[in-house]
């Protein structure tokens, strides 16, 4: 289904490069991969990095573009963020569009994210009933507010690390930025979030104590959103059966957990 255009392949090792990295070729990541698709509808896996559907003054690179031009037109049932993974679900026809858009306005869905967290968290489980609002002083930002709209977000821990947290994310309301911007409210930001969290990236030198570099520059274990939508479970419009989607853990977070893991361990 893909170009060979659409891969890169990267040789680093426990963050550091590949030795005879100089020596092999390198084409850029998988931009999508198909998930599950039919008559009525198609889920892709979406990269981080590539918008959902076209912003403004980028022509031709978003996923719902670059999708049509295999796949034909498509209708847009829900979006994430551009530097967050996963589960993007478009419709192939007005009727199934309509059906899928009135469950998620009407909030039957069920969204789950894998979301990695700086802190740790110690409940199990923690409800975010926050209201959000449009930052007006920081445009294209979000911010909590009483007078914001009502926003649900529940936490569900996976694992706990010295420092940082592997958790869940359900959202049961659909705000901009929404788990990034809870999660921040309630000291956990994301563990990579130039916007709203701390870090812009996370070397395995700021994990490992004993960290050798072996003389080259150290290339970082993420550098974008620690934040997958990892499962999307509608009715489909079609069948009326419930329909799960899941898309993997990408390979820089399964990179980071394993890091925590051997590095991080304990708690």
């Amino acid at each position: 289904m893909q170009n060979n255009d659409d891969w890169e392949f990267d040789f680093e090792i426990d963050g550091v490069p590949d030795p005879e990295e100089n020596l092999r070729p390198h084409k850029e990541r998988k931009k999508f991969a198909v998930l599950f698709q039919d008559e009525h509808l198609i889920a892709f896996d979406k990269a981080s990095g590539i918008a959902t559907i076209r912003e403004r003054f980028e022509v031709g690179t978003s996923l719902k573009e670059i999708a049509e031009q295999r796949h034909g037109r498509l209708w847009t049932v829900h979006r994430i963020d551009k530097d967050t993974s996963g589960v993007v679900l478009f419709a192939r026809d007005a009727e199934t569009h309509k059906a899928l858009n009135d469950q998620f306005e009407q909030r039957t869905t069920i969204k789950q994210y894998a979301a990695m967290l700086e802190g740790e968290m110690l409940e199990e489980e923690m409800t975010i009933d926050i209201p959000i609002v449009t930052d007006p002083a920081h445009p294209g930002r979000m911010k909590p507010s009483a007078i914001g709209k009502p926003s649900l977000t529940v936490l569900k821990l996976r694992e706990r690390f010295r420092g940082f947290t592997f958790a869940e994310a359900q959202p049961h309301t659909g705000r901009q930025h929404q788990i990034r911007v809870h999660c921040r409210a309630v000291g956990f930001p994301l563990a990579v979030d130039p916007m709203y969290g701390n870090q812009e990236k996370i070397l395995l030198s700021t994990l490992k104590r004993k960290f050798k570099d072996y003389g080259r520059p150290e290339q970082p274990l993420i550098d974008r959103l620690t934040l997958h939508a990892e499962r999307l479970t509608v009715t489909h419009p079609a069948t009326g059966q419930p329909l799960t989607l899941h898309a993997d853990l990408p390979r820089d977070m399964r990179a980071l957990l394993t890091q925590l893991r051997k590095v991080r361990s304990g708690q």
